[in-house]
């Protein structure tokens, strides 16, 4: 039977000076320089080495394979001083069958490159590129018959589902290596339901299986899963085992009221996600992505744009565990690379291979923001974005694909014209002033391609815990300008229920070493939490107000401690009905309606506030002052853009 065996610790590294220096993965040698700003972070090749024994394994029968499951961006692997493998893309698996050239010990060199080329994604974002193999090495011994672990890193197997009325059949294809293609290996496929009894078996490398009466993965609400195994057997021997939770559920896109799941209008709200950690980088555990996973439940979100390349495999599981809907993409980002177009390929195969039996997953993303750097390469660019449609299509019929277009690609553009869905980053309102412009824009496209699915894919604006202002403007990058921005928005997209989705950008604030932004440098402060998971800004508790069903109250600006003002305005935040406010232990006044409340409330020289919504609570103190707080305030030359 396969068995893994990880290979994390005993490393050396080898940095740009020479300087070698002992570390364990994951890691990154970007953590810290690729976070401070200045666009200076290190890019080029280091080395990661280290003496690894020889798995115990019987060279009759096994084989063994060494895998990486993310090396950013580029590696080149040497076994014994003899290269194994080479890989090109910093977010996939991969794979080389080292059973041949294993030693009792064996010295193993990896190059990790992520220095500026023409021909590897991304080299131009409005994020840091971090160097390093931030995911898990390990041997993976299997039986020299086996599962397919040679086609761009993929598990070896696939399935798809119909419904068919209250039944289903699931067909089932997998993939063997040479030697299990010999005669007397037979595939042995199981489905089990949650608790582990059999519900369909089959034999074959491709099978349909039926479900009577299926159980349907039904997002939040049901993200029901049941279990595919395949076992390829001799006689009586398994000699390889595989499996995958499999979820059964039907979806569409409609051009008039949005998503369709399992038949009915399903309405998805969500956020994008960056992988990346304050003072970690990219090299993050498996707690740390379940902490992301609690945050995004708990705001209310029910779909996730995982920006802006493949993430990790563990982080997909936990979408179809939860029911959340995604949207995958390649890293195929802001500019089109002369010498690029090979390496477009083969990280969307790695992505859809690697990823097609998630039921989360219901779109393929092509590209973000191709357009911003200009019409350059426009016409070689056009016709990678149809390869790739075409490529899509022909590796998985049953999801459609999407973009992201530049708020600047005007509507007509060609790119935005090629795949089955389309997206737009605007951020009207923010970088450009007037926040009508969104209704504008988008009763335009509805007006022009009433027959084309639209989706907002990414719109936000800065906000800093520390810079507050009574009348929050444009470009302040205030907390309190953040939750105006996105109190409209939210508003507005009610008036739009055939838009197919609308992702928040950013769930998370995240690293972005060109910028210097709200006097924090080298970060993307449009998050709703900030880099280090520890405080959740005002507008989260917006969003959770619209979103999110478990009970609650927040009172915003607790951060705003110091006012000037004679009259200040207190804004609530609550999914009840009713809100309730108190001043130094007197009623002042109460309030009904939804998700937002505001009062205004003459301040004294100092506010113990309180409110109250059924039964919960929140509360504050606030100081009257004569003087405002510089500290609340922007500093010059503390706000400009990456580009």
């Amino acid at each position: 039977m396969r068995r893994t065996e990880k290979l994390m610790t005993g490393w050396s590294f080898t940095d740009f000076s020479g300087e070698r220096q002992p570390v364990a993965l994951p890691h990154t040698w970007n953590a810290k320089d690729g976070q401070d700003g200045g666009d200076d972070y290190r890019r080029g090749t280091c080395v990661y080495d280290n003496i690894i024994k020889k798995p115990q394994f019987d060279p009759e029968k096994e084989c063994v394979y060494l895998q990486f499951h993310g090396v950013n961006a580029s590696a080149t692997v040497l076994l014994n001083g003899t290269e194994i493998i080479s890989h090109d893309g910093g977010y996939s698996t991969f794979r080389a069958d080292v059973t041949e050239a294993l030693l009792d010990e064996n010295k193993i060199e990896i190059k990790v490159d992520n220095s500026v080329n023409d021909r590897v994604y991304p080299q131009k974002a409005d994020f840091t590129f971090y160097g390093g193999i931030y995911r898990d090495i390990e041997y993976l011994i299997v039986s020299k018959k086996h599962f397919d672990l040679d086609y761009f890193g993929g598990p070896g197997m696939k399935y798809d589902t119909k419904v068919e009325d209250r039944d289903a059949k699931v067909s089932v294809t997998a993939y063997l290596c040479e030697a299990a293609k010999e005669e007397g290996a037979k595939v042995n496929v199981l489905l089990t339901d949650a608790d582990g009894n059999k519900v369909a078996e089959g034999e074959g490398s491709e099978v349909t299986l039926s479900v009577p009466e299926v159980h349907l993965w039904d997002g939040l609400e049901d993200p029901y899963l049941y279990t595919l195994t395949c076992r390829l057997c001799e006689g009586n021997d398994v000699l390889d085992e595989i499996a995958c939770k499999c979820g059964v559920r039907t979806f569409e896109f409609s051009p008039k009221d949005g998503f369709h799941l399992n038949g009915k209008p399903y309405p998805l709200h969500g956020v994008s996600r960056h992988q990346d950690w304050k003072g970690i980088g990219n090299a993050i555990d498996t707690d740390k992505m379940e902490l992301d996973m609690e945050l995004i439940r708990e705001v209310g979100a029910n779909t996730i744009r995982l920006a802006h390349y493949q993430h990790n495999q563990y982080f997909y599981d936990l979408c179809d565990k939860y029911g959340m809907i995604v949207w995958a993409e390649i890293p195929y980002i802001s500019e089109h690379l002369p010498n690029g177009r090979e390496n477009t390929f083969s990280q969307m195969k790695e992505l859809i291979v690697q990823n097609y039996n998630h039921p989360s997953i219901v779109t393929w993303g092509v590209s973000n923001e191709i357009t911003i750097s200009g019409g350059k390469n426009k016409k070689d660019m056009l016709d990678n974005h149809r390869a790739l449609q075409k490529l899509c299509k022909e590796m998985d019929p049953g999801r459609p694909t999407t973009l992201a277009c530049f708020a600047m690609c005007y509507h007509w553009h060609p790119v935005a014209h090629i795949t089955d869905l389309v997206g737009w980053n605007l951020y009207l309102g923010w970088y450009v002033p007037g926040f009508f412009l969104n209704d504008l824009w988008i009763r335009f496209w509805h007006f022009l391609y009433p027959d084309r699915c639209l989706c907002y894919s990414e719109y936000g604006a800065e906000g800093m815990p520390n810079l507050h202002s009574p009348k929050p403007r444009r470009g302040d990058n205030t907390e309190e300008y953040q939750c105006k921005y996105h109190e409209y928005m939210l508003e507005c997209f009610k008036r739009y229920p055939y838009m197919w989705a609308t992702y928040v950008w950013n769930m998370f604030d995240f690293a972005a070493d060109a910028r210097n932004q709200g006097g924090e440098p080298g970060m993307n402060h449009k998050g709703l939490v900030t880099f280090d998971r520890k405080l959740k800004k005002d507008s989260f508790y917006l969003y959770k107000a619209y979103w999110s069903d478990s009970p609650f109250v927040h009172l915003a600006g607790k951060r705003y401690e110091y006012r000037t003002e004679k009259t200040t305005e207190i804004t609530v935040y609550t999914n009840q009905k009713e809100v309730t406010l108190f001043n130094n232990g007197k009623q002042v006044a109460t309030l009904k309606g939804e998700h937002v409340f505001k009062f205004k409330l003459p301040l004294e020289s100092e506010n113990r506030i309180e409110v109250k919504a059924g039964a919960y609570t929140d509360s504050a103190v606030i100081y009257k002052t004569d003087k405002a707080k510089p500290e609340y305030k922007l500093q010059k030359g503390d706000s400009s853009n990456w580009m």
